[in-house]
This record gives structure tokens, sequence and C-alpha cells, in this order.
């Protein structure tokens, strides 16, 4: 396992776990890796935290040290980075952000120049440059010093190419959006109101601490609240880099990515764009998914938790669609990372083609009581190995056969352990939950 990448990049509380010297040396080595053979060009964006911007900065300061030029989207989404760095002949894409965590909490992103996450070889390359295990790098000298250059009319790009990805009006449509004081803030009410929808906005004021702070993907209360209130057709609600998305229905009911999968999956099939006639999912993913593709002769691939490893699957096969019930969805056709607002725009594209709304589209779907607890660890590893957990493990799973299941994971993002239960009544989700956090608990 890696030191500090995880699923998810580089990840955790600013200046306790991520340091600005960590970005810079960051930058020095990404800046020294690209700029080998030719003048090195990264692009960077940044999500509304805080910290972002010293991290923006030291990388900035580091790539431009190591000779390459760094080019700057500001405040902008994480899709928007894999849109620019895939279309604009960049080396590698940056993204400052810690997706769905508080504030507190920043992350740095990498990604390679065809948009998708960089390999593992090179991330273990930049931990052994950041723990000075390999000869420091050369300082780029006079003219060959790099340069940083102001790159917002990428963002601007990107904007229009979500634009272009419709193909028919909003007008008439009442929509809510939920920007979760963060990087959609910039974009979402932009483009939903060029398609030509009556747009309803919250949180979208972000002033550097209030970034998923009770709201987005994580926290839709108030959206579902707004969507009710005001009668809306939709709601989405995005995280803190709008690569996620969760929607609400008309009456208020979440629809989060496994409905997202079954909803989007089924249209692709009906309009034979389901290439291999297979959607991904992960293992968190709801036996109610599983259970609704195959009704509709829909075929999946399951991956580990991850949009790295949903995309990495979607990639070597092929695939056209696949994502996360947490609300990551790729539709590989448009883009390499989940997206939050393209899949907003997917979906109002089959609510608008089918004539239906999302209640009605997403309903032919059972879900299945499932439960998600996290547990708060020191060391993750341990408790993954410990013989008394795994033995639980089985038992649970045993006694629970083929009417449930028992998930226990390390979270890649985040020093917790997931413990999820999913089971025809939620007494038995609740039941085998309590059973292994209480015995987690008394380990640590």
């Amino acid at each position: 396992m890696s030191k500090y990448f995880g699923t998810d990049g580089f990840r955790g509380e600013a200046n306790t776990v991520l340091t600005a010297e960590h970005a810079f040396k960051i930058g020095r080595y990404l800046g020294w890796y690209y700029n080998q053979h030719s003048k090195g060009r990264i692009v960077i964006g940044k999500d509304t935290r805080r910290s972002s911007y010293m991290y923006e900065y030291a990388l900035v300061a580091g790539i431009t040290a190591s000779g390459s030029d760094a080019f700057m989207l500001h405040v902008t989404t994480t899709p928007s980075v894999a849109y620019v760095v895939r279309t604009e002949n960049f080396d590698c894409g940056i993204m400052v952000s810690a997706s769905h965590n508080p504030y507190h909490d920043n992350g740095i992103k990498v990604l390679d120049g065809n948009g998708h996450k960089i390999s593992a070889d090179l991330e273990a390359a930049m931990e052994k440059y950041i723990d000075g295990e390999i000869d420091e790098l050369p300082y780029a000298k006079m003219d060959k010093i790099g340069v940083a250059k102001d790159y917002a009319m990428g963002r601007n790009r990107y904007v229009g190419y979500l634009i272009s990805l419709a193909t028919r009006s909003y007008d008439g449509m009442r929509v809510g959006l939920d920007c979760s004081n963060g990087s959609a803030s910039s974009i979402a009410k932009n483009v939903f109101d060029a398609l030509g929808a009556k747009t309803y906005v919250i949180n979208c004021e972000p002033d550097g601490t209030n970034i998923n702070d009770g709201c987005g993907s994580t926290h839709i209360e108030k959206l579902q609240e707004l969507v009710k209130e005001k009668g809306l057709d939709v709601g989405f609600a995005f995280d803190g880099d709008a690569d996620r998305c969760i929607a609400v229905d008309e009456n208020g009911k979440e629809i989060h990515g496994d409905y997202v999968l079954y909803v989007c999956g089924k249209y692709l099939k009906e309009c034979g764009k389901l290439q291999g006639n297979t959607v991904v999912a992960t293992v968190m993913s709801n036996m109610g998914l599983f259970k609704a593709l195959e009704r509709e002769d829909i075929k999946h691939c399951i991956t580990k938790v991850g949009d790295k490893y949903v995309n990495e699957a979607m990639v070597a096969n092929g695939y056209v669609l696949g994502g996360e019930q947490s609300g990551h969805v790729i539709f590989s056709k448009h883009a390499t990372t989940g997206d939050g607002i393209l899949t907003a725009i997917m979906l109002m594209e089959v609510i608008l083609e089918k004539k239906e709304s999302l209640g009605k589209l997403a309903s032919g779907m059972h879900m299945y009581p499932q439960r998600l607890d996290n547990v708060r660890v020191t060391d993750k590893q341990a408790i993954m190995t410990n013989k008394d957990v795994l033995a639980l493990n089985d038992q649970i799973g045993e006694e629970l056969g083929d009417k449930g299941r028992i998930l226990l994971r390390e979270s890649g993002t985040e020093p917790v352990i997931r413990v999820m239960v999913e089971a025809e009544e939620k007494e038995l989700c609740d039941k085998y939950v309590e059973k292994m956090v209480d015995m987690i608990n008394k380990l640590i």
C-alpha cells in the first residue's frame, strides 16, 4: 500500500498530514519528470478551501523550479482538469481538493496526459522523492526556469463542452442545484441557465471554510427541502470538487449513484449504446441494483471501491457506464473521471427523452436495506488482519447466507474502517453492523 497516495490522491489534514512542503516536492518531481525531453506543461485546478491557495502556489513553485510551465485554471472542478488535460495537449493535470471531506482537509490528485489517474509507479517515485530516498533533483537555471500562466480559458472551454452535450433545451424545467460551497459554485448554474432551465441554487457562496459543511452530496437534506418547497422537477447535489452527483426526485427522494447506473444503463441499452451490455459497479453497490440490471438483461462488472478501479475496468473492456453509489459516475464517451455536472446532464437527457419524472424512471429498482458505519482507527491494517474481526466477519456472512452480505473495508481517503451490512430486513443490518462495530471499538 502507498505511504501517501490513496485511491484518490494524497489526502489529509492541511499542514498536519499534507503540508505545503509536500506540495512543493510533488511539483518539483512532476516538473522534472515531464521536462526530460521537452518543455513540460502541467495544468492545475483547485477547489474553494482556504488551504487550496497555499498548495496551488507551492505546486507552481515546484513545477517552475524544475523547468516546466504551470497553467492555472484557478477554482474549478476535478473533471474540468481531466477534460483540459486530455484535449489541450498537457502532460499532466493536478487538482487540489479533498473532495467531500471538511474544509480543514485537503488533497492533491494527479492525472496523466489522457485524463486518467497516474500510474502506481509514478506515485511510488514521488513518495521516494518526498522522503529523500532518491537524489535531489536539479533546479532549472536562467531561461530554463518555467513560467506560470493564467489559464481560466480552459475552464470556460469545459463549460462550453458540457453545454454542447445536451441534445435538447431545458426550457420549462425547474431545477434545484446544491453546489456544496465548492467548485460547482463557479460552473453549475451557468451550465443549467445556458440550457434554459429555471434554476434554484443553494450553498453557492464559498468562504474557504464552508465547503461541504452540512450541504452537498453528503448532506442532501436542504436540497430535498428546496425541491419539495418549490415544487421542482429535480434537484442535483455536488461535492466539493464536483466529481460526484446525488440527485433528488420530484418527491424529494434521494437518487444516489446506484439509481443513476440503473436509469442510465437501461436507457443506454434501449438506445443501443450500452457497450458490452454491461454496467460497471463496485462491491459497495446495493444488491437491488444487481437484481434490477439482471431483470433488464444487463450484465454487471464489479470492482473494488474507488472510481479509479471503476475507470480501469471500463478502459480495459471498452464499457461506457460505471460508477459508485456515492455519486461518482463515469460516462466514458464523454469523460475519463466521475463528473457530477455531466451526470446531471445525462439524467436530464433521460428525463426529457422519456418524458417521465426521475421518480418514475428510478422506481424499477428496489433498494435492499443497507447500513454503513465508519469507525475511526489509528491502524487500519491491524484491524483488517485481526483474527477476531475476520472470524466475526465470516460468522456474519454465514448467518446472512444468500439473503444479505457484510462488507468490511478500509477507506482509501480517511483513517476509518467502513462496516456495511445489506439484508432483506433493516433489523438484520442494524444487528450485524453494531456487532462488528462493537468488536472493532473494543480492539482500539
